[in-house]
């Protein structure tokens, strides 16, 4: 996420933190480069120059230069007007003052509206919230079927009319079976229309004149750089918006769109997809997402995933198995599974101060063939092996290597980094060191 940005402006502010003493000229030459860094990852011209404006300002105050640490003076402005450009403070998805709360998703077509709409009702029943999705997109081919498909995964109902119905028949029968049942969260699939497909339009403008939504928000692939921009202003001219969905966060290594967005519609980002699996959508907050810019991390978004994703009991167990020195094979592949379920591996350092950014993440990914190799040769041993691996001689390494379907070398390479596991996990590790990356302890086949 941001790869390439964070990347070049981390090499700006890295000639600055070191340095006792700043002149006008050092800060000017660092914002230059930032200032490119910003334009080549498609970020508004005008934002790009109005950013850079503001922090020159303040960094080249007399307070900031003659202060102990200018660089780190300078980072922090450089940290808090980031922040500012992004919309300063988190904007929550307000609940009416009676339910349900109506949310209509709009959007592009291809943007990823159905899939977010899915998203974001598991999200809310996770934070305790009974939603009710709402099938209104009635042009697009099994687009209905999609989303019913999506709500059966999760367990949480569908609304639907069918195709023959329009978008607003459908949504204020949805609200009238929402109150019947209960939910508190209405969720509107619309179907996806360009901007200047004026009678489309006219249809969401009509959806939001008879059911007056708490929340119109629209959907925008962050992958369309400029465009994505262009199209959210355009949306904002005809409705009501109260805020914007940024999907495919994960898969643009420019990020314009977020740090553009909200300063050039004025709606803010409420949530970012970051991943394809139902679980990857992140409320987003300004500040979180400046620090990993700028190589702070974002140490509380990583509690929140691993306080979602890790079992607390069983992380005790393993930790007393791994103080008894009991630390098995067995433990091992549920602690791999557990940090799987937390997201990508790059995505997890990225989040971890002073690593976002570094060139050499790629590789460190479990994918899911890799874990299923892992989970093959494991299962292929006896209890007995999974419990002492010690006692895994050549022709117990053949024999798990024929039931597993893999090579020899596979099962020694994964019996040798068990081992570099354990002596890892026995003591305080350090993902950066010396600038350089802690080797970690993930089988590679």
């Amino acid at each position: 996420m941001l790869e390439g940005l964070t990347a070049k402006i981390q090499a700006a502010m890295k000639k600055l933190r070191g340095k006792g003493k700043l002149s006008e000229a050092d800060v000017k030459s660092a914002l230059r480069e930032v200032r490119l860094a910003l334009l080549e990852a498609d970020v508004s011209y005008k934002v790009v120059r109005d950013f850079i404006t503001q922090v020159q300002e303040r960094a080249i105050g007399q307070g900031v230069m003659q202060s102990l640490t200018p660089g780190q003076q300078v980072i922090k402005i450089v940290h808090e007007e980031l922040t500012n450009l992004m919309g300063g403070a988190a904007s929550k998805l307000e609940p009416a003052p009676q339910p349900p709360t109506v949310v209509v998703l709009v959007g592009l077509q291809g943007s990823g509206k159905t899939t977010t709409c899915a998203k974001l009702a598991r999200h809310l029943r996770q934070n305790g919230r009974s939603p009710l999705l709402v099938a209104a997109d009635v042009y697009r081919p099994a687009a209905i079927k999609q989303l019913q498909v999506l709500g059966q995964e999760m367990q949480i109902p569908v609304f639907a009319m069918g195709e023959k119905h329009n978008p607003v028949d459908i949504a204020q029968g949805a609200i009238e079976h929402a109150l019947s049942q209960g939910k508190d969260y209405v969720l509107i699939d619309t179907a996806g229309r360009l901007h200047v497909d004026e009678g489309l339009m006219e249809e969401l403008i009509r959806l939001e004149n008879n059911i007056k939504p708490q929340h119109i928000l629209l959907v925008v692939d962050a992958m369309a750089g400029q465009d994505a921009i262009t199209v959210a202003k355009a949306f904002r001219e005809k409705l009501t918006l109260s805020g914007l969905i940024l999907t495919k966060l994960d898969g643009d290594t420019r990020g314009g769109a977020a740090l553009s967005a909200r300063a050039v519609t004025g709606c803010p980002i409420k949530f970012v997809g970051v991943g394809e699996k139902l679980d990857a959508l992140e409320p987003f907050h300004p500040e979180r997402m400046a620090s990993r810019i700028l190589g702070m991390g974002d140490v509380l978004t990583l509690i929140e995933r691993a306080q979602k994703s890790i079992d607390t009991q069983s992380a005790m167990k393993i930790e007393e198995r791994l103080r008894a020195h009991d630390f098995n094979l067995e433990d091992f592949m549920e602690q791999l599974e557990q940090v799987q379920k937390m997201g990508p591996l790059d995505q997890i350092l990225g989040m971890l101060p002073g690593v976002g950014g570094m060139k050499k993440l790629q590789g460190l990914a479990v994918d899911d063939k890799q874990l299923e190799r892992i989970k093959a040769i494991i299962t292929s041993m006896t209890p007995g092996e999974r419990r002492h691996p010690n006692i895994i001689d050549a022709n117990r390494r053949r024999r798990i290597a024929r039931g597993s379907g893999t090579r020899v070398q596979d099962v020694n390479r994964l019996l040798k980094q068990f081992e570099q596991s354990k002596r890892l996990l026995r003591q305080y590790s350090q993902v950066k060191k010396g600038g350089k990356i802690a080797n970690f302890p993930f089988p590679r086949f």
